[in-house]
C-alpha cells in the first residue's frame, strides 16, 4: 500500500544578503559629517586651529620675524616648522578642517533647505479632533461671521490661513527656520569668500620716501615683503607708480597721534594720473588694488664726500623704535666711495657704512638715545662710522635697515669713531672724507594690496547677522479654529446657538505664546462685538430716518 503525502511543499527561505560593511562604514559616515553637531565641533576647531596663525610669526606675513624667532629658539621653532606652524593658513591641517567643515554644513543645509521649502508651499495641517488636549484651549461664542470672520482676523496678522469647511487652521514662524539656514548658508558664502581671497589675493609691504627720485611702482621686485595668492602671478599685478608728495602729522602736546595724511601721485598704464589724499582708517582706492597707511618716519639726508671728492648721498629711512617720540634707527651705506679714479678700482677693505639714531626731539642733555616729541623740534643725528669689508661686492642678501654686525666681530670692518650731528653740520673722518647731515625726508610704511573676497566677505557676513536674528527671535506656532453648534434638545443655555473652539500648539520654546493666543481669542471676539456694534448703529441710524421723515 502506497502512501501518498498530500502535505504542501515547505520552500526554503531566500538567504539573506550580507550587508556591505564598505557602504554601511561610508554611509555612517556621511551621516556623522553632516550631522550639526559635528558642523559646531569643526568650527570650533576651525577657531582654535587659527590661533597660532596669530600667536606665532607667518611666512607670508613677515619673513624676518620668522627668522628672529629661529634665532631665539633654537629648540622649538624646527619643531613647529615641521607641523606647518610659521603657515598655519597653508598647511594640510587647516586646510582639512576648512574643507570638512565646508562639506559638513553643506550636508547639514541641503535636507533642511529641502524640507523647508516643502513646508512653504504645503498648506498649514488639518485641526485636531481633540482640541482640548493642545497646550492652549478656549471656548468662544462663534463670530457672526463665521470662519470668514476668524480667517480675515489671522490674515490681518500676517498668519498663513487655511479654512476647511467649519475650521480654520493658521500658521506663522516660518522666519525661525529660514533665519537658521539662511545663517548656515551664509557662514558657506564666508568661507568662499576666504577661499577667493586665499586663491586670488595678493598683498605687499613698501617704504616710501618722499621725493620724485623715490617712486614706487607696482613690481614684486620692489616690495620689501610681498605674498601672491596661488592663483596669482608675478605678470597679473595692476601697473601704476605712486610718489610720497608730502605727509602731515599732527600730535598732542603728550605725544600721541591725532591725525596723518599722505599725499601721493598716482600714475601708470591702468591708473589715470592724480593726485591723491588718504590717512590710516582711509585707505586710496585703485582699479585693482587699494593702499593702506601703517607707519611713518623720517629718512635722514646723508651726504659723504670721499678722499678723492667723490660725493654719494643717502636717503634711506630710518625705522621706528616704537617708542612715542619717534626715534629712528637705520643705516646709510655707501657702496661706491672710495674708488680711485685712476685706476677705477677700490680696496675691498675701503667700503663705508653709518650706523645712527636720529631723535627728532632730542634732549637738551645726553644721553642722546630718545627722542622726547615726535615732530622735528631738536633734531639730532648720532652716527657711528665703519669702513672695511662690509660684503657689498659680494652679492649676499643683507638688510638695508640693520649693519651686519658678524662682519665686525670677525674684524672684517672697523669701527672708525661716531660724532653727534645737526641739520648743516658736517663731520670730517680720519682720512679726509666728510659726512654732512643735509636734513630729513619723511617717510611712510604702506602696504598695497587685493582682496576679491572682500566684498562677498562683507555681504555674506551682513546676511549672517540677519540670518541670526531671525532664527534667534522667530518663533514657529499653530493655532486651530472650529465652529460647533450646540443642540438646543440637550438643555443648553445658549438655546442652540454656535460656539466655536479654539487651541494653540507652539512649534518651538516659546514662553508668549500663551499671551499671544489671548490676544488671538480676544480680536476674534472683538470682531464679533464690532460687527454687532456696526449692526446696532445701522439700525439706529434706520429708526432716526424713519422718525425724521414721519415728522
Amino acid at each position: 500500500m502506497t502512501v501518498v503525502d498530500d502535505r504542501p511543499e515547505t520552500v526554503a527561505p531566500a538567504p539573506r544578503r550580507r550587508p556591505n560593511r564598505l557602504l554601511a562604514l561610508l554611509r555612517n559616515s556621511w551621516r556623522q559629517l553632516t550631522s550639526m553637531r559635528t558642523a559646531l565641533i569643526l568650527l570650533f576647531l576651525l577657531a582654535v586651529a587659527a590661533i597660532p596663525g596669530s600667536v606665532l610669526p607667518q611666512r607670508g606675513i613677515s619673513p624676518e620675524k620668522v627668522n628672529k624667532y629661529f634665532t631665539d629658539h633654537p629648540d622649538w621653532a624646527p619643531r613647529l616648522d615641521r607641523i606647518g606652524a610659521f603657515e598655519v593658513f597653508g598647511s594640510v591641517w587647516f586646510s582639512a578642517i576648512y574643507l570638512l567643515l565646508f562639506t559638513s554644513l553643506i550636508g547639514c543645509i541641503t535636507p533642511r533647505l529641502r524640507d523647508h521649502v516643502r513646508s512653504l508651499r504645503s498648506r498649514p495641517p488639518v485641526a485636531p479632533k481633540q482640541l482640548a488636549r493642545l497646550p492652549q484651549h478656549a471656548v468662544l461664542p462663534a463670530p457672526a461671521g463665521g470662519v470668514a470672520a476668524v480667517a480675515d482676523v489671522l490674515r490681518k496678522r500676517r498668519w498663513r490661513v487655511e479654512v476647511r469647511g467649519d475650521e480654520v487652521s493658521a500658521e506663522k514662524g516660518y522666519l525661525k527656520e529660514t533665519g537658521n539656514l539662511l545663517f548656515h548658508t551664509s557662514l558657506i558664502a564666508v568661507l568662499i569668500g576666504v577661499a577667493l581671497g586665499s586663491w586670488y589675493g595678493w598683498s605687499g609691504n613698501r617704504l616710501l620716501v618722499a621725493g620724485a627720485d623715490n617712486a614706487f611702482c607696482n613690481t614684486r621686485q620692489q616690495y620689501a615683503e610681498a605674498k601672491l595668492g596661488p592663483r596669482v602671478d608675478s605678470a597679473d599685478l595692476p601697473r601704476f607708480c605712486l610718489r610720497l608728495d608730502d605727509f602731515q602729522a599732527r600730535f598732542l602736546p603728550s605725544g600721541q597721534p591725532e591725525s596723518f595724511n599722505a599725499r601721493v601721485t598716482v600714475d601708470g598704464p591702468d591708473e589715470p594720473t592724480r593726485s591723491a589724499d588718504f590717512s590710516v582708517n582711509s585707505p586710496l582706492r585703485l582699479a585693482d588694488a587699494s593702499v593702506h597707511l601703517l607707519g611713518h618716519g623720517y629718512a635722514p639726508v646723508i651726504r659723504y664726500t670721499d678722499r678723492f671728492g667723490n660725493s654719494q648721498v643717502s636717503d634711506e629711512p630710518f625705522l621706528a623704535t616704537g617708542d612715542r617720540g619717534l626715534t629712528g634707527e637705520g643705516v646709510a651705506q655707501f657702496p661706491d666711495a672710495n674708488v680711485d679714479p685712476a685706476t677705477g678700482r677700490r680696496a675691498p677693505d675701503q667700503q663705508v657704512a653709518f650706523s645712527g639714531i636720529y631723535l627728532p626731539t632730542a634732549p637738551q642733555q645726553g644721553p642722546f638715545v630718545r627722542s622726547e616729541y615726535p615732530t622735528e623740534r631738536n633734531p639730532v643725528l648720532n652716527l657711528v662710522a665703519y669702513r672695511g669689508n662690509l660684503g657689498l661686492d659680494a652679492g649676499i642678501p643683507g638688510s638695508v635697515y640693520q649693519l651686519d654686525q658678524r662682519q665686525v666681530r670677525n674684524g672684517k670692518v672697523k669701527e672708525i669713531g661716531s660724532k653727534l650731528l645737526r641739520k648743516g653740520e658736517t663731520w670730517t673722518l680720519d682720512d679726509g672724507s666728510t659726512v654732512q647731515f643735509l636734513g630729513t625726508e619723511r617717510y611712510v610704511t604702506l602696504s598695497i594690496r587685493h582682496d576679491p573676497g572682500s566684498m562677498p566677505l562683507l555681504l555674506s557676513c551682513g546676511t549672517l547677522l540677519v540670518g541670526l536674528m531671525g532664527s534667534l527671535f522667530g518663533r514657529r506656532r499653530r493655532v486651530f479654529f472650529r465652529v460647533a453648534s450646540t443642540d438646543p434638545g440637550n438643555g443648553s443655555p445658549t438655546g442652540g446657538s454656535s460656539l466655536m473652539e479654539a487651541g494653540g500648539l507652539p512649534r518651538t520654546d516659546y514662553p508668549g505664546f500663551a499671551d499671544e493666543f489671548a490676544q488671538l481669542v480676544t480680536a476674534v471676539s472683538g470682531a464679533d462685538r464690532a460687527a454687532e456694534r456696526a449692526g446696532t448703529d445701522a439700525d439706529s441710524s434706520d429708526r432716526a430716518g424713519v422718525r425724521e421723515g414721519t415728522e
